[in-house]
């Protein structure tokens, strides 16, 4: 069978043809290796030269268009973080070299327009002589380029400019610096949010890159297809600007007026306040010092010497950024002290525990299981309602209390009210705190009544005042959040936050009555500083104790708001380890509340009481030269006497400062001891 096919194509193909065949064969071998060996030869000779040609080609025909990333604004459209267009200065080594001609008058064009040194510029030529992409230059402005736009488009005289050109970029900018670091948080390279806002919506303020392409069509043609970048949306943050620099101000000045005052260092170990819309959980403003500066948020000598930066370790470092980067009022907890008063008779209440019109007896201690816990006022409050229990933030009362809820009711209420809880806070560092409370299989008696006026557990500001905003709103909790809104690049709102309603902790009936006692605790106890003229305040202060006990470290606090009908804002100040000799002083945070309140309430419109007409400058309260109850803790005595009065005229025969000397650090001083600016007393 083989045999007749191979016959049968013989006799197709006689031998002349196949003579022809295989001379047809051979010449197009010949041409294959002529082809080869002439590509060869130019690659050799040439190649570079054609590689630069399809290279610069690429690079200033097909290049990629950045996006813009979105920006954040203030609650009214005021930018607290935008991106400014800027360009990148791109040197080509290999196509500067491949000319003589080229390379004095292109580094005389960079050394002009953008300022660069021609060693610098020399040094990188002869480090990469064969790079097509090195970075001269970043961020260079719009008017700079401009200028070397102009330059190289006279052709006529400057054609022998060669292997530059400017790369489109974005440039992220923070206008106001430091304001609303801890919210805005910043970017890294890459456009990657880090923290804050910029961190939690990331992916939202992102975009995605065009392309500009360019080829050759079938008449030698350069034709250009663009892809248009799709640029990041725009969030808008509850925060609203005005409120947001009182509340910095004033955390500024006190911490620059206590620097270095008992010991060297910060004003205070940190220093936060909230302020929040208790009808919806927008936070309108969230501030704590340290911050940072946006625009530099690597940048330590702020806060520490060059000696110090120089004998600090990048672990050092690191661990110092770390600790500047992250947002107090969400991510640090602290026991909470005496604010925690309100939660506790909410539950009591709640429960059944407590109808209303109860009493108790305050000795100025009480002993539980193995321990006597003391009452701030250690010769006893006497008998006490419960308002006067909240107003004089007496320990011994709010024990008994304790013990009538019980471990289990306790405990249930604490989460209830969000403690223990993630709140569910639009920003990165949300801390549940889980573990920092007790269950009531491992709540003993002792901490049952610890628990109750604030010690021995932990919350963080976020938890506090959400469940605070539930407290005195009727009982809805609403999930605590920074942004109102999403838009795309051309305004239009593409997404609307709305309140989370996630759930109901009080009664309508009980946040009345718990609103009552706190109001008592503005007019006549241990927050009468911020008993404003012309405004219905309520709050409670707080004084707790850090671990170990009897070191004199305290965190202090005061949670106010107005109007006392329908509550329209909450003020949660924070003081940790004022840098003072006796930091267990209540009244640093009530002065600093009430200061920002007087400035902020005419500003965002808060009821007044009827007939009353604000002004923005009113800076008066309602009792200014009252005494105010300073401390509220279960520690041992100190050298405070633990009165407080507002700064009066010295001489005057009803200011509490007869008899002692103004001195020019605004101290007043006497034979037995002194008052400090904000009215303590204290002993020599």
């Amino acid at each position: 069978m083989i045999r007749k096919v191979k016959s049968y194509l013989i006799k197709k193909f006689p031998k002349f043809m196949q003579k022809k065949l295989v001379l047809l064969y051979g010449v197009i071998i010949l041409a294959f290796v002529v082809l080869v060996g002439r590509v060869t030869y130019i690659n050799a000779r040439s190649g570079d030269e054609y590689t630069r040609v399809v290279l610069e080609q690429q690079q200033y025909d097909s290049q990629t268009i950045p996006y813009k990333r979105g920006d954040i604004t203030d609650r009214n459209g005021t930018k607290l973080a935008t991106s400014e267009r800027v360009y990148n200065v791109i040197l080509d080594v290999k196509a500067l070299k491949s000319d003589d001609a080229y390379e004095t008058p292109t580094i005389a064009a960079l050394v002009d327009c953008f300022d660069l040194k021609e060693s610098d510029i020399q040094k990188v030529i002869e480090d990469n002589p064969d790079s097509r992409y090195q970075i001269l230059k970043k961020g260079v402005e719009y008017a700079t380029a401009q200028k070397f736009e102009k330059l190289t488009a006279d052709t006529e005289n400057n054609s022998n400019i060669k292997g530059i050109w400017l790369e489109e970029d974005y440039v992220r900018k923070y206008p106001y610096n430091t304001l609303a670091s801890d919210v805005i948080g910043f970017t890294s390279d890459g456009n990657v949010g880090n923290n804050g806002i910029e961190g939690y919506y990331n992916s939202t303020l992102n975009g995605s890159d065009g392309r500009r392409y360019g080829y050759l069509d079938s008449d030698s043609t350069v034709e250009r297809t663009v892809k248009e970048p799709t640029n990041g949306d725009t969030v808008v943050s509850t925060i609203d600007l005005q409120v947001q620099s009182i509340v910095e101000k004033h955390i500024l000045a006190f911490n620059e007026e206590h620097k270095n005052y008992a010991y060297d260092g910060e004003g205070s170990k940190n220093t936060a306040v909230i302020v929040m819309n208790p009808q919806n959980g927008e936070i309108i403003a969230e501030a704590s010092y340290p911050n940072y500066d946006l625009n530099n948020p690597r940048d330590l000598s702020g806060y520490y010497t060059e000696e110090q930066l120089k004998a600090m370790s990048d672990d050092d470092k690191l661990e110092a950024l770390n600790s500047l980067w992250k947002n107090f009022c969400i991510s640090d907890t602290y026991e909470p002290g005496s604010t925690i008063k309100p939660f506790t008779v909410a539950t009591a209440l709640e429960t059944g525990a407590l109808k209303g019109d109860e009493t108790f007896y305050c000795g100025g201690m009480l002993h539980v299981g193995d321990h006597d816990i003391h009452c701030i006022n250690r010769e006893g409050h006497g008998t006490q309602t419960i308002k006067e229990a909240v107003q004089n933030s007496c320990n011994v009362a709010l024990m008994q209390i304790g013990a009538l809820i019980g471990k289990d009711n306790l405990s249930k209420y604490q989460h209830v009210f969000g403690f223990g809880e993630l709140t569910g806070i639009d920003l990165p560092g949300d801390a549940s705190t889980e573990g920092l409370l007790y269950t009531p299989e491992n709540m003993d008696d002792a901490s049952l009544a610890t628990n109750s006026f604030g010690q021995n557990f932990n919350v963080t500001m976020t938890q506090l005042v959400s469940g605070f905003c539930s407290l005195i709103n009727g009982g809805d909790y609403y999930e605590p959040h920074v942004v109102k809104q999403i838009q795309n690049e051309n305004g239009n709102v593409i997404e609307t936050k709305n309140p989370v309603l996630v759930k109901r902790t009080v009664s309508q009936e009980t946040s009345t009555m718990v609103k009552d006692y706190m109001r008592g605790v503005v007019e006549n106890g241990s927050g009468k500083k911020a008993n404003l003229e012309g405004y219905e305040v309520g709050g409670k202060t707080g004084t707790a104790e850090k671990l170990p006990r009897d070191n004199g470290k305290y965190l202090v606090s005061f949670i106010g708001y107005a109007p006392q009908e329908n509550p329209e804002v909450v003020v949660y100040v924070v003081i940790d380890e004022v840098n003072d000799y006796d930091q267990a002083q209540s009244s640093y945070a009530v002065q600093m509340a009430a200061d920002i309140m007087k400035e902020i309430f005419p500003y965002l419109g808060i009821t007044t009481v009827e007939g009353y007409e604000p002004t923005t400058d009113d800076a008066s309260t309602a009792d200014s030269t009252s005494t105010d109850t300073a401390v509220e803790s279960t520690t041992t005595d100190s050298t405070s006497t633990g009165t407080a009065y507002t700064n009066g005229t010295s001489g005057s025969s009803d200011s509490p400062y007869e008899g002692y000397e103004l001195a020019s650090d605004g101290y007043y001083y006497g034979m037995d001891g002194y008052y400090d600016k904000y009215g303590n007393f204290y002993t020599y």
